[in-house]
């Protein structure tokens, strides 16, 4: 709004009846850092609002804030308050509301499509893990075809042989996903580290500060690793069914 600390300003609210009102206002002090709904947020003494609201010496409560502890419990907070809906007003109507800050924030849509980007990167990380791993099984079997006509010329089961191809891919899995991890913990150290800066809405100079817990880890862990099992077992079962004959022959 371009103001500054002393300058006069007209306030303009309606009150609960629909009337229109406007007082003046001087500027004490600017808040920076806040982020509301709408990105700004302004503060009034309590004898300001009561004028510019047409208030009596009573005040009247319009709004009650909650601030859980843990978000993760909104929904059950929001369940165990719906008994204050059964209050009705004279319209039959409920005399009270309740919002969430997900129906509040302009935001949650924005979260929930990032949300979604997530996923669709975790699909295509994971359809690129399926695809390496596969291609490197096969070109294992091609480059070891004498090698396997020879362990199954010697007795070996065809059932073993799609063991050992398994544990190659399991290994590859788990030191795919013991070198994923390093890195990406050495990565998230140096972030915090060097502290970059970024800025949203009316907030600027916020520093980015990523973690990366142990549960996230082992989540992808076994992802990789199960998902490198899947991409050997074609390969290994393309392995098995060689005919030791035709393998021997293969230069």
């Amino acid at each position: 709004m371009d103001v500054k600390i002393g300058d006069t300003i007209v306030l303009v609210a309606n009150n609960k009846n629909g009337s229109v009102n406007g007082i003046n206002l001087k500027v004490a002090g600017i808040v920076g850092q806040v982020m509301g709904p709408g990105g700004r947020d302004g503060y009034i003494h309590i004898e300001d609002a009561k004028k510019a609201l047409r208030m009596n010496n009573e005040l009247e409560v319009s709004e009650i804030v909650i601030r859980l502890k843990n978000v993760e419990k909104l929904k059950e907070a929001e369940k165990s308050l719906q008994p204050i809906l059964e209050k009705l007003n004279k319209e039959g109507k409920p005399a009270l509301e309740i919002h969430t800050w997900q129906q509040l924030s302009p935001f949650y849509n924005i979260i929930k499509m990032i949300d979604v980007m997530n996923i669709s990167i975790q699909i295509i990380l994971i359809s690129i893990v399926l695809i390496s791993i596969l291609n490197v099984m096969i070109m294992s079997v091609f480059e070891r075809v004498r090698e396997i006509g020879t362990i199954a010329a010697m007795g070996t089961p065809p059932l073993t042989i799609v063991k050992l191809f398994l544990c190659e891919g399991l290994m590859l899995g788990v030191f795919g996903a013991v070198v994923g991890s390093i890195l990406s913990l050495g990565i998230v150290y140096l972030l915090n580290i060097v502290k970059i800066t970024y800025s949203i809405g009316q907030q600027s100079g916020l520093i980015l500060t990523p973690s990366l817990g142990l549960s996230e880890i082992l989540s992808v862990s076994i992802i990789v690793i199960f998902i490198s099992l899947v991409a050997s077992i074609s390969p290994a079962i393309k392995a098995s069914r060689l005919d030791p004959v035709e393998a021997l022959r293969t230069y």
